[in-house]
């Protein structure tokens, strides 16, 4: 019985689904099930699917009856897998031919790593790499400010998960969300070598959506916080998020609550060693530096604060500085 089931939802994908499912099926890696989800699609998705299933055995072709959101339809192909490790894949990205046998060799060589994920080639209207943080801790660090794998690249073990499954509710966000939970439980390490081709398209999400995707976001970095002690119910709870993700434009009085939240943040987490402590204080000190330079307005009083009173005045460079400087005297 193979090792590894791949799983790709697929929703209206007729122009670019031949290309990923051949970019599977062409693996130097051959023992796998590939599991595609038909999401109740209405162009020619099926087609193509039955096509491919006719010419190999290794395609699993489920259909939903109800469209289901690729979250939803995920988890089902999860429920069902029954192989030691799942990899996962959209119908729009073509995998490198080595990807699968990169990922199983590090994964079986590294008992210790329960997701590997790698980097990425944008293509498509822009061709660039997207690179991310390799290491596990770096990672743990990384998933306070965005989704610090990526999710199409991803192969893990099925064991690592538990009851852990995508948030059906958080729709965009629902990989960020899962990945940045499970992190507490199992070793996460990014291969530094584009492992999948990212199809790259016109940014055409709704302003609803991307107002959704930042109350996810929010309340995600409010459930890390709570690794720290901190109650997502507490008064002060947008200044900690602001302290471990750049939020610009606040006013001076935020941000002296968000320095002190800063400081805090940084005292707890050296007792309780969540987050690596290096990498924690010089992520949330970068944070607070761009969040000075950022600042709705300065006035003097807002200065002799950050020189006297926020502990940051030393840490940010000469030429911030002058500009806060005289932004502050001579407006």
């Amino acid at each position: 019985m193979s090792d590894l089931t791949v799983i790709m939802p697929v929703y209206n994908e007729e122009l670019f689904l031949e290309e990923a499912i051949e970019s599977i099926l062409n693996q130097t890696f051959s023992d796998f099930k590939l599991v595609i989800i038909n999401d109740n699609s209405t162009d020619g998705t099926e087609k193509i699917i039955k096509r491919f299933k006719e010419r190999d055995p290794r395609i699993e072709y489920r259909k939903n009856k109800t469209n289901l959101g690729p979250a939803k339809s995920r988890n089902l192909a999860i429920d069902d897998a029954n192989t030691e490790f799942i990899a996962f894949m959209d119908a729009d990205d073509k995998a490198v031919s080595t990807r699968f046998e990169i990922q199983l060799k590090f994964l079986k060589s590294h008992p210790e790593i329960g997701v590997c994920g790698s980097w990425s080639t944008f293509f498509g209207e822009k061709n660039k790499v997207l690179s991310n943080n390799i290491t596990h801790d770096e990672i743990k660090v990384g998933f306070l400010s965005h989704c610090a794998v990526h999710n199409p690249t991803v192969m893990l073990r099925r064991s690592c998960l538990g009851n852990l499954r995508y948030d059906e509710n958080m729709v965009v966000t629902e990989d960020y969300s899962l990945f940045s939970q499970l992190i507490s439980t199992t070793k996460f390490h990014n291969i530094p070598e584009s492992l999948m081709f990212y199809r790259w398209h016109a940014n055409n999400i709704s302003k609803t959506l991307k107002d959704r995707r930042a109350s996810f976001e929010f309340k995600i970095r409010t459930k890390q916080l709570e690794n720290l002690g901190i109650d997502p119910k507490d008064p002060k709870i947008d200044n900690y998020v602001s302290a471990i993700v750049l939020n610009r434009k606040q006013s001076t009085e935020a941000i002296r609550n968000t320095v002190k939240c800063a400081h805090l943040l940084k005292t707890v987490n050296k007792e309780r060693k969540y987050f690596d402590q290096k990498l924690f204080t010089e992520h949330v000190d970068t944070i607070i530096i761009r969040t000075i330079r950022n600042a709705k307005s300065y006035d003097r009083a807002f200065y002799r604060f950050l020189k006297n009173e926020s502990g940051y005045f030393s840490k940010i460079p000469k030429l911030d500085l002058t500009i806060l400087f005289f932004k502050s005297y001579f407006k």
